[in-house]
């Protein structure tokens, strides 16, 4: 009972207590705080409550992250905006620098054009001026009418004529001083010992008189061989007078020497030469901007239609050869086009120094190290035909078709002769069905044979290589150097020729004979192909 009245005088009091909750809260709530701060300290926390708290942070993370990224996207759209703004002022500059181009390219190619034709034209006045300057020195070729027929003749111009009578004159004063020393020599032996009757002249005054006039002799001779040389130098000189003042006449006489642009591209300078039916023109590619040789290949208008088929057939076949050809010691093919219904024009790579035809002529023997390294360049070159997949035989090596750039470096051209050997050819060789052309100073043996059809393989060239350098080391071909195309047919000197013999001078090394006896072998199968004597060490350079 009295546990029932004090939980009954307890609720009594909770019951006031609940009436004033609010002002007793008030008033003990600072208190009550503390004390549930205290408590909630002690009791650790959940596992719930920690993953609200972890979760809780990670998204406030992640907010700031979006956030960030907001701004960040922000910036790059106003960047790609800007960009896009800049991208297309860029392509309206661009496009308007191109039509700015289009419009300046005429008037540009007119300019360069003009500067190369006035360049030209002072190049023209030049050589022509020098032509006449040199025909007084030189000489002139000069007219001879007899009867109806008209024949030109070279009359020496004043420097060969007063070489000419120096030579003359020396020849007289040598004749005058043996003379009188061969009349010495005979008092001498009329006399005997002692003194000449006659005179009385002694025997020491006359071997001194002898030693006078073989000084003199000695004197004359050296005279002599020095108006020699420079005889010979004013020869080589006439020579290229001679072929320049050709030069200039077939350039007077071409259609084509007006300075035209040929195919919109190609503005034609000065004549460089004149063959059988071709003219090889200097000239400059407007496209490409670099100089190149523009070979116009002229049909004779009174040739039958087959006959002018048949040449286009060949220069197409040429060109189907050449423009393939890609190696530094080969003249590069770049194009070929029609100019009328009897003309077409090739362009090739432009070689700025002479041939080896000219430089033979300049330099008829060349000393044994500059004709060593020419044909290494040249079996380079005939290397690489020989290593593509399409083997191909030149046919036409000769000195003309040699030809040096600005460095000197040699180069093969003018593949009108060669031939494609193809797969299924025999280790014999090929058919030669083109028999009586090339040049026959350069051609083997077998290219005469005429009871059967000759095979025919890159030994040709091989020969004609060979035939090259005995000329660049002897300032001669070995067989037939004097006799004409028809004379070496005619008297077979060519299949007459078994044996290589070398001259005594100028001094060559045994291994350039072993070489040029190698290329000469006069048995075809036993001459060695391109790629054969390719590795042969005198062709090898190594570094010392």
């Amino acid at each position: 009972a009295d546990t029932k009245a004090g939980l009954d005088v307890n609720r009594k009091k909770q019951n006031r207590g609940r009436g004033h909750s609010v002002s007793g809260r008030g008033r003990n709530s600072r208190v009550n705080d503390q004390t549930r701060t205290q408590t909630s300290s002690t009791i650790p926390p959940t596992n719930g409550q920690i993953e609200n708290s972890y979760h809780k942070e990670e998204i406030t993370s992640l907010r700031a992250q979006v956030a960030a990224l907001e701004e960040d996207l922000k910036k790059s759209r106003q960047e790609a905006s800007e960009y896009q703004q800049l991208c297309r002022q860029l392509e309206k500059e661009l496009k308007d620098l191109k039509e700015y181009e289009q419009q300046m390219k005429p008037k540009r190619t007119k300019i360069i054009s003009d500067l190369l034709i006035s360049v030209s034209k002072a190049e023209r006045q030049e050589a022509r001026m020098k032509v006449r300057q040199d025909s007084l020195r030189l000489g002139n070729v000069g007219v001879i009418r007899a009867g109806t027929v008209i024949s030109e003749t070279w009359e020496d111009g004043q420097a060969l004529k007063d070489l000419n009578a120096h030579l003359r004159h020396l020849l007289e004063m040598k004749e005058t001083v043996e003379r009188q020393r061969k009349s010495l020599k005979k008092r001498q032996s009329d006399k005997g010992d002692g003194i000449d009757a006659e005179t009385g002249v002694q025997e020491e005054d006359l071997i001194i008189q002898d030693e006078i006039y073989k000084s003199r002799l000695a004197s004359i001779k050296r005279e002599e061989e020095s108006f020699i040389r420079e005889r010979d130098r004013y020869e080589l000189e006439k020579g290229r007078l001679i072929r320049e003042m050709k030069r200039i006449r077939d350039e007077d006489g071409s259609r084509f020497n007006n300075f035209q642009i040929l195919n919109h591209r190609y503005a034609l300078l000065n004549l460089l030469g004149k063959g059988g039916f071709s003219e090889v023109y200097k000239a400059y590619d407007l496209v490409e901007q670099r100089y190149v040789a523009c070979k116009l290949h002229g049909l004779n208008a009174q040739w039958s239609e087959e006959k002018k088929q048949s040449y286009i057939r060949h220069a197409i076949r040429e060109y189907n050869i050449h423009k393939t050809l890609v190696h530094h010691h080969i003249v590069r093919l770049w194009d070929i086009f029609e100019i009328d219904q009897n003309t077409f024009c090739t362009v090739l790579e432009y070689c700025s120094g002479k041939d080896l035809d000219a430089v033979l002529k300049a330099t008829p023997v060349l000393p044994e190290r500059e004709a060593r390294i020419i044909i290494v360049q040249i079996f380079q070159g005939l290397v690489y035909l020989n290593k593509r997949a399409q083997k191909i035989i030149h046919f036409d090596l000769k000195p003309g078709n040699v030809l040096f750039d600005e460095l000197g470096v040699a180069k093969v051209t003018d593949f009108g002769l060669s031939k494609i050997v193809e797969d299924d050819v025999g280790s014999q060789g090929m058919e030669l069905t083109s028999q009586g052309a090339g040049t026959y100073w350069y051609l083997p043996p077998e290219c005469f044979e005429l009871s059967k059809t000759p095979l025919i393989s890159s030994k040709v060239d091989v020969w004609s290589a060979g035939i090259l350098h005995y000329q660049m080391l002897f300032g001669r071909r070995p067989f037939g150097h004097d006799q004409t195309q028809e004379r070496i047919l005619r008297e077979d000197t060519i299949i007459k020729a078994r044996k290589v013999e070398f001259p005594s001078r100028p001094a060559v090394s045994n291994e350039a004979k072993d070489f040029i006896r190698r290329c000469l072998t006069y048995n075809q199968a036993e001459r060695p192909d391109v790629l054969t004597i390719g590795q042969d060490p005198y062709l090898t350079y190594t570094k010392k």
